[in-house]
């Protein structure tokens, strides 16, 4: 036993955990232990008992959700258990067997929000974590399960927290079932929390909000579990609270809630101040709750009674009959005489007492300071002393007050009280535990003796859930002894028990508290063990209560019993005028009901106060009643129903007395577990076999502990055979049939077992991890030995090196200094020898030289000589040689001539002389001619010299003359020398004075220069320094504004994604709306048919249809056949409705008040914008005013242009007339006549231009509807702005042509072709310029028909043309503008004549490209020229079309009658030609003949199926009702329905048949929606018919003609579009319709996957064998291991396999499936983080690593199906974050700074939430410190984030439809026979 820890008792602490240093043998007295604070103690035994001390719990087992979980149930681990649960995890919650016990956490905590409620709703109480939810969900569930009604009881002391436990549980039955009408009974429940704490609640020393009475609520339930009413139930009243508080509490709430409201003008008339101005309210003196806001919470407790019917009449009242109890307590009371007193006359409260209450002043006083004392013969009134009167006094505000807290708990429960009959009903127990104080009075022993009858109770129920889970399991059981406190109940209750003595002496004339407490001494202290008498006092008693001894004063015990106070004072209270305060004291009669209805005259129901003799005996002996005798009888009747009920029970505990937050005391908890029986159950529980374990889970935890021979395929053979070989002592366990039950210590033992299996496996692991490790290590060693050692050789060896180097250096060193030491001897010396060598030499070299330059000397001289001599020589030789050759050479050429002489004379020779003669010739002639030009340059060259030097001759003559000239001038100026030598003397002394100044001002400015350099180096400098700050100013710009560029590109970013999110927000809120409104639909219908079934039986033939209809009916029509079914609904509604129930009209009462408030305000918003879009519109038209005159000049001119064009057209008429009057007059007017022909032409050119001006109009008139549809949305949205920015945006060419053709279809919805028009008044306006004419026939139609045309065209043409030219204020422009559009009508008139050439097709798309191509012209020149007047003429142009709306909606009407007319005239024709065809058989041959061929449009019809009207019935029953979406989806296209029932619709479009349309869609619609709501669960029928109406829906857009959808259309796709009815409101009502099928989709979805997530995700082992099932409690949790109903992960995917193969198979668009798929995900990502919030079980490291492979395998679920990109995967991001949270680290600061960054989805709450959950599966894991959850909450402090703790997990993302196109071409559709609708026609 060494090492093992125990815990031992402490003074301080309760218990202490210490740990063994010494094994214990048998006999030791004394045990060797050591204190976690490592101090050594010597624990001694008892050496009576010698019991050992408790053994600790495994570290693994602590902190467990259940008590029973641990395998050592006692006092120690159940306190220790809850102390790390409260003080470290943060959990106020823990199962104790059937027990919850709830601590007080003294802080506001977010665990009671509606989303943790929806959490807990639906689960068995064992898998979620311990919670007062989840017991209010556990008798919820056995109340519709076991058909059997449940009770909650909730104990425990002042201050515990049991009325917040209360609260929170009847919140929870009013959340989760709802109520059965729309009364609000649920908010009616809650509501009477507030009046029922306000007059019972008050301020103890213990509790702020201490409830002062017992309270027994009973929460009724219909037989569909829905509330319908209440009724409560009250015990003890502290009446002596209204009289005394002790120091630090307070009066009841309401006191302190009416002085708090003292200031109302309603509150005047009862003269209140502050609560310190009355004796009532001040003696606690603290009358101010931190927190709290009594003003505030009177206005709570106002409308809780409002709430509940009480009317503003009655709360004046009571409000009143409480003020005059606080007057009453200030009455004073003075002495008179020692026997008697007297209250001053004039007493102020008094009076202000007696006015209130309606009662006489004299009566009151009188009766206050006097009693009346009645004798067999005589009655006396007898004064009574001051302390007398001030008792009676006080005894009377009691009884006032205890009358007024009865009267409104009695209205309280009618209020709640339903006129439907209970089925069963939940009551729940707020009632006081059990209490000891210093000193206990009569109170406190009415309280302990409930709570023993209580705790008997529940013993016997614990012994009994014992007993029957023993032998369900067929275990051989032996009974159990528990603590019986049935003693101490009859020592209290039993005949001659207390009370009885009590009531006994309360009887007795002259009984008092001291002879009572005489008759308990003598009765009981002999002869009952459980009763004692103290040593000390002969006033008291001490009871053995089941929890503590409690030790009784006897003082006051009488006075209270009997509760007596004066009669007198009660009769002059019952003679009050005052009619509620009659009403309080009148005992047997009811009182008037507060919501009972006024009499006719507006007053106040007056009371009757007659006295009624039968029932005054009763009401005396009734009022003779003492308490105790009324709280015994009262508690009896509280046992009765606690005992027909099935039992829960809260203990609340109390964790310390000075309302610490989380501070734990284990003092006063430990003595609150005794006194509220946990520990008790804890006794019980240990002395049978409290640990018990399925055989699964027995196996998979201890399958470590088998061999693999020991595993079987029976599991329970195999834990019998493993549990025989562990434990060897058979009676510690047992085995039942589907569990095993071990004795206490035994699961920790087998822990044991298990924790030193794996201990040694992990020692064997780390042995050969570490031999590994130290094998490397030595590896490693080796290997940095050898390394080290081949690098110190290597180091040795170079140290060796470089020691032989520098030796070696060394001797070269020393070799060459002492070289160089003799070399530089030696080198002195050679100096030495050198010199004189050079100087010997040097002499010796001079005379050498010496006598070779005399030498030298000497042979210039010779050779002087000789060469002179050689000369003479050479020449004489030299000039007889040359002679000689002379003469040889003479010789020579003599015989050379003679020769030559022979040779000239042959011819030969003569040529060969010739042969280079002529180029000699040719070379001389040149070099003759070049001699002769030099010959001539050299003549003009002589030329010139002569001529140059006859002038210079000229010259020096004329020099020469001037010399003389000269010399003559110099002898005369030889005077005037002297004078400018002087001259020159002078200007030389001004040379130097100007040279010094020069040099003077030379100085100077070079002081300047540098002066002036310096200061330019100096603002040099500056102007550097500036250039550096400029450019340190832009670095710091650029760097600023890239700053706020990023800023503002993150505030556009944020904005944006802001503006997103309001989006989705303003979607999803639309969508709640939707469904809202489809929601009361079904309640209309269900009241339908209800209303239907009430009344009599229907006439026969009537027949109900569906009335569901949409959310636009006020502009949908229903066919006929619905209409008269209607019809016949409201007939049957005037049959009297006196069979009806109440509550539907209080339903239907309630939503009429809703609907119609909810109207006003919109009518209210809608109003004020209104008012507001009127203001800006008054603005705009003021600025127009000015144009106003040019526009009137403009309209003159163009009514001179009619009037010419009218001249013109009469013309044409005479021209007419005339040729008619030719025709008469020759008696005929066969066809080919000139007069037929005129008329033929003139009527074909009408018919023309008609059909043209049709088609403008139309184009007008569709352009004028859109900008009216345009100002009347910008109007509601009261945006003028925006409103003028989407004209501008007209401007774009093409955006025009989409409008254009958007709105074509526009103009001819039934709403503008069905409107009936007048245009008389027009007309003649028209016409009235014009004199009469004559008329062209009888009845002058077709004159009628071709003027009126011209001049609705005119006038048209006109009015648009001002329009464009309203800004222009010159004439000359209006005048230019004027000759523009002359041009642009000549222009127009030549396009009309070449398009009426054209087919008639051709014709009207020609005539519409030109209008847009010339409103766009226009358009733009406007707003290139002038933006601001393009903008003012976009907006009054856009006002005037408005305005002419009207005006053309009836010249709309006028040519439709004009064509008609039109059509008869030439009907009258072709019967006129054919007449004339046979009367004129005379015609000429010449004559051709034309026969008139009216044109008719040809249009391809194909694509379209026509039916009857009467088979449209037929047609949505087999279409939508009698469809089976499986057959469909397999075996025909992706939405054949929408396709044909699309094609049925172009065909009435086509018809243009608008009932027929109507009809079709409405019936569409409804069908859809009876089908769904039919088979609204069936996620096939819903996928098929959300898939089909989105393609219904998008065949309206891709057909519907607007451009913006017919980009993907093919050539015969545009031909099948909607010719004539714009369906676009229709498109708002499918795409309504689609959202609702949406979220109908989704949550049939949720239904199917709901079941299936926590299982799957959290609870199955995906990953087998990593983690353990820990041992569990009392309350068993859903099974890990997989059986066979258990979901799994495959389960999920499976299911989500089989939800996208089904909208795939029905052709639902992608997006669409991305949409669900995104939200399949969220779902199971909230439901399954919700559940890992809640369960501490599942937070574990294991469970972790679990989550991540199942979110893996979805993920790898959304690749294989391309769906990663639907954002599924952002989804599970929290649930992915929270696993990781359960597999990081979590002790150091580096940790948590990682968690910081890492969960950044998930708030700060859930973070903390896990870490405080964070359970170790195994020993080998550690818990998380509190330190460390702090410095994760200290770090996320600064998060803005919700304080939410839960995902909603009914959040629905907005979901949109985006536009899909289908390629498929409808008359390639071919209908199948198993459809049957053959009834219909291809077309």
């Amino acid at each position: 036993l060494a090492y093992a820890r125990v815990w031992i008792p402490d003074v301080e602490e309760v218990w202490k955990s210490a740990e063994l240093t010494k094994d214990y043998r048998q006999g030791d007295g004394v045990l060797q232990l050591q204190l976690e604070d490592g101090k050594e103690l010597e624990y001694k035994l008892d050496p009576k008992t010698n019991n050992l001390p408790h053994l600790r719990n495994p570290d693994i087992l602590v902190g467990e959700n259940d008590l029973t979980a641990l395998s050592y149930l006692h006092e120690p681990a159940v306190l220790h258990n809850l102390k790390v649960r409260f003080i470290d995890s943060k959990l106020i919650y823990t199962y104790c067997g059937i027990v919850l016990v709830a601590i007080n956490p003294y802080e506001t905590l977010p665990i009671y929000g509606t989303d943790i409620i929806y959490a807990y709703s639906g689960q068995n109480m064992g898998d979620m974590d311990p919670h007062i939810f989840a017991v209010a969900e556990e008798a919820y569930k056995q109340m519709a399960r076991d058909e059997r009604n449940q009770s909650i009881i909730v104990s425990g002391e002042s201050g515990a927290g049991k009325t917040v436990s209360a609260k929170y549980a009847m919140r929870y039955f009013a959340t989760v079932s709802g109520s059965a009408s729309e009364a609000n009974v649920e908010e009616k429940v809650l509501a009477s929390n507030p009046i029922m704490e306000s007059i019972g609640n008050a301020k103890t020393t213990r509790n702020d909000n201490s409830s002062r009475f017992g309270k027994y609520i009973e929460i009724g339930f219909d037989k569909k579990y829905r509330i319908i009413g209440a009724n409560m139930r009250t015990y003890l009243l502290e009446k002596s609270r209204v009289v005394f508080q002790a120091d630090e509490e307070r009066n009841y709430h309401i006191f302190y809630q009416l002085c708090a409201s003292a200031h109302l003008p309603e509150f005047k008339a009862l003269k209140l101040g502050k609560a310190n101005d009355f004796h009532y309210t001040k003696q606690g003196r603290n009358p101010v709750i931190d927190g709290v806001d009594d003003a505030k919470e009177m206005s709570t407790t106002r409308n809780a009674f409002t709430l509940l019917g009480v009317n503003e009449s009655y709360q004046l009242g009571l409000f009143q009959i409480l003020a005059s109890i606080l007057h009453l307590g200030n009455v004073e009371v003075k002495d008179r005489d020692p026997d008697s007193s007297i209250i001053p006359p004039n007493n102020g409260h008094l009076s202000v007492f007696c006015e209130l209450m309606g009662v006489t002043y004299q009566d009151m006083s009188h009766w206050l300071c006097h009693k009346k004392l009645k004798t067999a013969t005589e009655t006396y009134i007898k004064p009574i002393p001051k302390l007398q009167a001030i008792n009676a006094r006080d005894a009377l505000a009691k009884h006032i007050y205890a009358k007024l807290f009865n009267w409104i708990v009695d209205h309280v429960n009618k209020a709640l009280h339903s006129t439907v009959k209970q089925h069963s009903f939940i009551g729940v127990l707020d009632i006081y535990g059990f209490e000891t104080f210093e000193i206990n009075s009569f109170e406190q022993f009415c309280i302990n003796y409930a709570n023993e009858k209580l705790q008997q109770q529940f013993n016997m129920h614990v012994f009994k859930l014992e007993q029957e889970e023993y032998m369900k399991e067929q275990i051989p059981w032996t009974l159990i002894d528990f603590y019986d406190n049935q003693p101490c109940i009859n020592l209290i209750e039993a005949k001659m028990g207390i009370l009885d003595l009590l009531d006994e002496e309360c009887k007795m004339p002259k009984g008092s508290d001291d002879s009572w407490a005489q008759k308990l001494y003598n009765t009981h202290l002999k002869t009952c063990a459980l009763f004692e008498k103290p040593r000390m006092s002969n006033k008291a008693f001490i009871i053995q209560h089941f929890a503590d001894k409690v030790e009784y004063q006897c003082d006051g015990f009488l006075e209270k019993n009997k509760d007596t106070v004066n009669e007198e004072q009660i009769h002059v209270l019952k003679a009050s005028k005052f009619d509620l305060l009659v009403e309080l004291f009148r005992d047997e009669e009811k009182a008037t009901s507060p919501t009972g209805a006024a009499p006719a005259t507006g007053g106040r129901t007056r009371l009757s106060v007659k006295p009624d003799k039968n029932k005054a005996g009763q009401a005396s002996k009734e009022h003779k009643k003492t308490v105790g005798l009324q709280f015994r009888n009262s508690l009896q009747l509280l046992m009765e129903t606690l005992n027909a009920t099935t039992p829960h029970y809260v203990r609340c505990i109390k964790p310390n007395d000075h309302k610490y937050a989380f501070t734990f005391d284990p003092k006063r908890a430990v003595q609150q577990l005794r006194a509220c029986g946990v520990l008790e159950t804890i006794r019980i529980s240990a002395a049978g076999f409290p640990s018990r374990w399925t055989y699964q889970e027995f196996f998979s935890r201890y399958r470590v502990l088998m061999k693999q021979k020991d595993v079987l395929t029976d599991r329970k053979m195999t834990c019998k055979n493993v549990l025989e070989k562990l434990v060897q002592d058979p009676d510690k366990y047992q085995f039942g049939k589907t569990k095993i039950f071990f004795r206490a210590g035994q699961v920790a033992y087998l822990e044991k077992l298990r924790a030193d299996k794996l201990r040694a496996a992990c020692i064997r692991i780390q042995k050969t991890i570490r031999c590994w490790l130290a094998r490397k290590k030595y590896l490693r060693m080796k290997h940095a030995a050898t390394t080290i050692q081949r690098y110190v050789r290597g180091y040795q060896a170079r140290c060796l090196a470089k020691f032989l180097r520098r030796t070696r250096a060394a001797i070269i060193i020393q070799k060459y200094q002492r070289m160089y030491v003799q070399r530089t001897c030696y080198k002195r010396k050679q100096a030495a020898a050198l010199a004189m060598q050079c100087i010997l030499r040097a002499y010796m070299a001079r005379q050498l030289y010496k006598a070779l330059l005399r030498e030298h000397k000497a042979i210039i001289i010779q050779k002087m000589v000789r060469g002179w001599l050689a000369r003479q020589w050479f020449k004489r030789s030299l000039k007889a040689i040359v002679y000689l050759q002379c003469c040889i050479r003479r010789m020579r050429a003599k015989r050379e001539l003679k020769k030559l002489k022979i040779e000239a004379r042959s011819v030969e020779h003569f040529k060969k002389l010739n042969i280079g003669m002529e180029n000699k010739i040719m070379q001389l002639q040149r070099r003759i001619d070049d001699q002769n030009k030099e010959n001539r340059v050299l003549s003009e060259r002589l030329n010139s010299l002569e001529v140059s030097h006859a002038a210079e001759s000229e010259r020096q003559r004329v020099e020469l003359t001037r010399l003389r000239g000269a010399e003559e001038d110099a002898k005369n100026n030889a005077n005037k020398v002297t004078s400018l030598l002087e001259e020159l003397e002078r200007l030389r002394k001004d040379l130097q004075n100007t040279q010094k100044e020069k040099k003077a001002i030379e100085d100077w400015a070079r002081t300047y220069q540098d002066e002036m350099e310096q200061m330019i180096s100096e603002l040099k400098e500056q102007n550097h320094l500036l250039k550096n700050e400029k450019n340190d100013l832009n670095r710091l710009i650029q760097e600023q504004s890239q700053q706020w560029t990023e800023k503002m590109q993150r505030a556009l970013k944020e904005e944006t994604q802001q503006l997103e999110n309001d989006l989705n927000e303003e979607r999803s809120r639309y969508q709640n709306l939707l469904t809202e409104h489809l929601r009361l639909e079904e309640k209309y219908d269900d009241l339908k048919e209800e209303i239907t079934l009430a009344v009599n039986v229907p006439k026969p033939g009537h027949r109900r249809t569906d009335s569901t209809h949409s959310s636009n009916e006020s502009e949908c029509t229903y066919n006929s056949e619905f209409a008269e079914s209607e019809e016949g609904s409201r007939g049957g509604e005037d049959v009297p409705k006196a069979i009806l129930d109440m509550s539907l009209f209080l339903k239907l009462q309630k939503r009429v008040s809703e609907l119609e408030q909810e109207k006003q305000s919109l009518q209210n918003e809608l109003d004020r914008r209104e008012e507001q879009f009127q203001r800006a519109r008054a603005r705009d038209d003021e600025e127009h005013k000015k144009a106003r005159s040019a526009e009137l000049e403009y309209e003159s001119l163009k009514r001179q242009e009619l009037e010419s064009e009218n001249k013109k057209l009469k013309h044409d008429l005479n021209e007419m007339r005339q040729s008619l009057r030719g025709s008469a007059e020759a008696g005929s007017a066969a066809p080919g006549s000139p007069a037929y022909t005129v008329l033929l032409d003139q009527l074909n050119a009408s018919n023309e231009e008609l059909e043209v001006r049709k088609e403008e109009v139309l184009i007008l008139r569709s352009q004028l509807v859109s900008q009216k549809e345009a100002m009347q949305h910008k109007e509601t949205m009261t945006e003028p702005l925006p409103y003028i920015e989407d004209v501008q945006k007209l401007t774009d060419a093409k955006e025009i042509s989409q409008a254009y053709m958007g709105l074509k279809e526009t103009s001819r919805s039934p709403r503008f072709t069905r409107r009936p028009t007048e245009v008389n008044e027009l007309v003649s306006r028209l016409r009235s310029p014009f004199p009469d004419f004559h008329k062209l026939n009888e009845d002058g139609e077709l004159w009628l028909v071709y003027e009126g045309l011209k001049e609705t065209n005119r006038l048209l043409e006109s009015q648009l043309q001002a329009q464009r030219r309203s800004h222009e204020n010159e004439v000359e422009v209006l005048r230019g503008e004027l000759q523009s559009v002359k041009e642009e009508n000549n222009r127009q008139q030549q396009l009309l004549a070449q398009n009426l050439q054209l087919p008639p097709e051709a014709r009207i798309e020609a005539s519409l490209q030109h209008e847009i191509t010339r409103l766009t012209n226009e358009n733009l020149e406007l707003h290139s020229d002038d933006p601001k007047e393009y903008k003012a003429y976009r907006i009054s142009m856009l006002r005037r079309m408005v305005d002419l709306m009207e005006q053309l909606e009836k010249q709309d009407k006028t040519v439709r009658k004009l064509k008609k007319q039109l059509k008869v005239f030439a009907k009258k024709i072709n019967d006129l030609e054919g007449g004339q065809m046979d009367v004129s058989p005379g015609q000429t041959a010449d004559e051709p003949v034309h026969p008139v061929n009216i044109p008719r449009r040809e249009k391809d019809f194909q694509g379209m199926l026509e039916y009857k009207k009467e088979d449209e019935l037929k047609l949505v029953k087999n279409l939508i009702l009698e469809l089976k979406p499986r057959g469909v989806a397999v075996n025909l296209i992706p939405g054949l329905p929408a396709y044909i029932l699309f094609m049925c619709l172009r065909h009435a479009d086509y018809i243009n048949d608008d009932q027929k349309v109507r009809s079709l869609l409405t019936s569409v619609i409804n069908s859809i929606k009876k089908i769904l709501k039919k088979r609204g669960d069936d996620f096939e029928t819903v996928s098929f018919w959300l898939s089909n109406t989105c393609r219904f829906l998008h065949c309206l857009k891709q057909y519907s003609g607007d451009e913006q959808f017919m980009k993907h259309n093919t050539t015969k796709q545009n031909d099948h579009c909607l010719s004539n009815f714009d369906l676009a409101e229709y498109r708002q009502v499918l795409s309504d319709l689609a959202i609702q099928i949406y979220q109908q989709l989704i949550k049939c979805m949720e239904n199917i996957l709901q079941p299936m997530i926590v299982s799957g995700m959290l609870e199955h082992e995906t990953i087998q064998g990593v983690s353990g099932v820990k041992p569990t409690g009392l309350r068993k949790r859903t099974s890990s291991i997989a059986d066979e109903g258990t979901y799994t992960l495959d389960s999920i995917i499976r299911q989500l396999n089989s939800f996208h193969s089904i909208m795939c198979q029905h052709g639902t668009d992608p997006e669409l499936i991305k949409q669900v798929v995104k939200q399949q995900f969220y779902i199971i990502g909230a439901v399954t983080l919700n559940n890992l919030l809640l369960r501490k079980d599942m937070c574990s490291w294991s469970k972790g690593m679990q989550i991540r492979y199942n979110v893996s395998q979805l993920e790898e679920w959304l690749r294989d199906k391309n769906l990663m990109t639907c954002g599924a995967k952002e989804t599970l991001e929290p649930l992915i974050q929270a696993a990781q949270l359960l597999q990081v680290k979590k002790k150091t600061d580096e940790d948590a700074e990682a968690i910081c960054s890492m969960c950044n989805s998930l708030s700060t709450a859930q973070i903390v939430k896990v870490l405080n959950l964070y359970t170790p599966v195994n020993a080998f894991e550690e818990r998380v410190s509190v330190l460390f959850i702090r410095t994760i909450q200290t770090r996320l402090r600064d998060r803005k984030e919700s304080p939410q703790l839960l995902m909603d997990t009914k959040l629905i993302y907005p979901v949109t439809f985006p536009f899909n196109p289908s390629s498929l071409a409808l008359e390639t559709i071919q209908i199948p026979s198993s459809l049957n609708v053959g009834f219909l026609t291809r077309v």
